[in-house]
């Protein structure tokens, strides 16, 4: 089987199921693991990588409002590689090709394959995306052996004690603010932590500083889309804060922390129980177990 992904977090799946030699095709955020780095770029972003965040967000804006897609798929690669499946999703415009954009570039291909699109709200969601893709392709006992692993290490968090339920802001974005929205709340709420800013399986909305200021945090993350903890850090110190920032609890007790939202917290994969489990360390003070390398900073 010939497998196209239009999303890292379908990329991340196929290779846990064992289904990396089927990739033929990735987007440029399929970096996860190393070997898709290698695969071939069907899909590219049409804004420039260059971007601030402010700019981000305006360009994203201007095209939706056009109704025009952020991304560039590669039709002549794409048909030169004829797969025979492709996974897509239809959660976030923002953040990978949608099926009506990708129903557009097939419609001039010669050939029509299989299409298996994602739409997770919450982490049940994303078990079962695991599942329907190894429906899709032939790998229904690994699908289900891993989403019960997976089972397995939430119920572990979910037994462990927990002394402390601090209120937690979680910024998906920081200029303008987002709250983190979809499983974020959930994963917030497995590790003892109250996030009234989120609902789970909500999306992610803009807000305003003063919903910070009102909820009074005892811990913020910051945890923008697509960032990984160093460059999360960055952007946090570059923001421009209300004055009284400072005065929230999560700040004056240091408790300002930003995570590897690329790895753990963004993407509808595997590794959000690795969130998880980051969530419950940070949130609990907890530091007995092993984390990912890198995957939070204390700012």
């Amino acid at each position: 089987m010939r497998i196209v992904s239009l999303l890292p977090s379908a990329t991340e799946i196929l290779y846990a199921l064992g289904l990396g030699n089927s990739v033929v095709g990735v987007t440029f955020e399929c970096d996860y693991p190393e070997d898709a780095r290698r695969k071939p770029l069907i899909v590219d972003s049409i804004l420039p990588h260059d971007l601030s965040p402010e700019e981000i967000d305006r360009a994203v804006s201007e095209h939706a409002a056009r109704g025009e897609s952020i991304y560039r798929i590669d039709q002549d690669l794409l048909a030169s590689l004829q797969p025979d499946l492709i996974v897509t999703q239809e959660l976030c415009d923002v953040c990978a090709v949608n099926t009506s954009h990708l129903a557009r570039t097939l419609h001039g291909l010669s050939f029509q394959p299989q299409v298996v699109s994602l739409t997770p709200h919450t982490l049940g969601d994303v078990f079962a995306d695991i599942e329907a893709v190894g429906y899709a392709t032939g790998r229904d006992l690994c699908a289900r052996t891993l989403v019960a692993g997976l089972r397995d290490r939430l119920e572990a968090i979910r037994a462990l004690p927990k002394p402390h339920a601090p209120t937690v802001a979680c910024l998906e974005w920081l200029a303008p603010p987002f709250n983190a929205g979809h499983w974020v709340p959930e994963m917030v709420a497995l590790a003892g932590g109250l996030d009234h800013l989120g609902a789970r399986g909500t999306d992610s909305v803009r807000i305003r500083w003063e919903q910070i200021r009102a909820l009074d945090p005892d811990v913020i993350l910051a945890m923008p889309c697509g960032y990984d903890a160093r460059k999360a850090a960055d952007e946090y110190r570059e923001t421009e804060f209300p004055e009284w920032w400072s005065t929230l609890p999560a700040v004056r007790n240091h408790c300002t922390y930003a995570v590897d939202a690329n790895a753990f917290f963004s993407r509808p994969g595997p590794r959000l129980v690795d969130g998880v489990e980051i969530l419950y360390a940070l949130l609990q003070g907890d530091r007995s177990q092993p984390l990912p390398k890198d995957a939070w900073l204390q700012i």
